[in-house]
């Protein structure tokens, strides 16, 4: 039997200063667009080459997303963007609709951190979101994360129209779910939690 060689590793890159997160900015936009398309490409492996050869979202979308403060980049070392997260408000919770990490930042905290400072400043007591089911740096990630799957009786309206659209462009074909974090509530200045 042969041995199984291990894949080339591609050198993580540097981090920024440290927890480098800021708003996107316009010029940047074409930029999350590159993240996306590199962090689809690894759903092939799996079997799902339709996610990795599906379109980044349209720069007019990312526009609009830029311009309301909800677009946020984790910055590599050379100050650009090496992650990026995209959220609006649903039924009273920050969504998350898109967290895309470029592989060359991967395993470095970066998805991780960009939902961190959604939760401490998006002003909403929840996070939200649908994944895949089956996918490991989906469901079992943001479950690690803290966030928990919802039942079909938990989902909000919003929620039940996000998942219909989902499923009229064909991601229905998988399993996804929808999962939900709460967000403590921060104690006054001055007085420490228990």
């Amino acid at each position: 039997m042969a041995a199984i060689r291990p894949r080339p590793q591609t050198p993580p890159a540097p981090l920024g200063t440290p927890q480098t997160i800021r708003r996107a900015r316009p010029a940047e936009l074409p930029l999350l667009q590159d993240i996306e398309r590199a962090a689809g490409a690894p759903f092939r492996e799996l079997g799902m080459a339709e996610i990795a050869d599906d379109d980044p979202p349209p720069l007019d979308l990312l526009d609009c997303y830029q311009h309301e403060g909800r677009a946020w980049v984790f910055e590599d070392a050379a100050g650009l963007p090496g992650a990026y997260l995209i959220w609006q408000e649903i039924d009273g919770a920050a969504h998350i609709d898109q967290v895309s990490v470029h592989p060359r930042m991967a395993r470095r905290g970066a998805g991780r951190a960009l939902i961190a400072h959604l939760a401490r400043e998006s002003g909403y007591d929840a996070l939200t979101l649908t994944t895949f089911v089956e996918v490991p740096w989906n469901a079992p990630y943001y479950a690690r994360l803290g966030f928990v799957t919802l039942t079909d009786d938990q989902l909000t309206l919003g929620l039940r129209e996000i998942v219909a659209e989902e499923a009229s462009m064909g991601l229905g074909r998988w399993p996804r779910v929808c999962m939900r974090r709460r967000i403590p509530a921060e104690p006054p200045r001055g007085v420490r939690a228990q």
